[in-house]
């Protein structure tokens, strides 16, 4: 009987041992946990954010460009109304009014490299989560078709 109780008791303790002790890489993995959630409540104002990507500086607009902005629609009717009305959510946002809600150098950004976005920018992650986890899809455009669409949005 004493060995059976001497087994438990070693047995119980080689338990707590394992399940409760001070792991030191445990310790070292808090640090990033919280970093994460303070990365996740950051605010960032959309209209100063450029995103990340290809486009590193603002983008000035200046005067509606016509011709720009009829190749920028023909490349949206193409490439983008599987996913987007101009002016309703569908399975990704509208774009109308997008430039009150975002900086252009973002939208630019967003559509010459989404998957970046939605791994790296803090408002590309909460749009992806907004609207169900659908990511956007990369339609590889160049920069001068991405000034076009964004061209186009300017007329909506």
């Amino acid at each position: 009987m004493k060995l059976l109780n001497l087994f438990v008791t070693g047995i119980l303790m080689i338990t707590i041992v394992a399940c409760g002790g001070d792991n030191p890489s445990e310790k070292k993995s808090a640090p990033a946990k919280s970093m994460v959630k303070k990365e996740a409540t950051k605010k960032v104002d959309p209209m100063n954010s450029l995103g990340v990507g290809p486009i590193t500086s603002p983008l000035t607009l200046g005067a509606l460009d016509n011709d720009l902005a009829m190749k920028g629609k023909k490349l949206y009717e193409a490439k983008c109304t599987a996913c987007h009305k101009p002016d309703k959510k569908y399975i990704g946002p509208a774009p109308k009014g997008i430039l009150e809600r975002r900086n252009p150098a973002w939208v630019m950004n967003m559509i010459l490299d989404p998957e970046r976005m939605i791994k790296e920018d803090p408002t590309a992650k909460k749009l992806l989560m907004e609207f169900n986890g659908t990511p956007m899809a990369n339609q590889s455009l160049t920069k001068e078709e991405a000034r076009s669409i964004l061209e186009y949005f300017r007329t909506l």
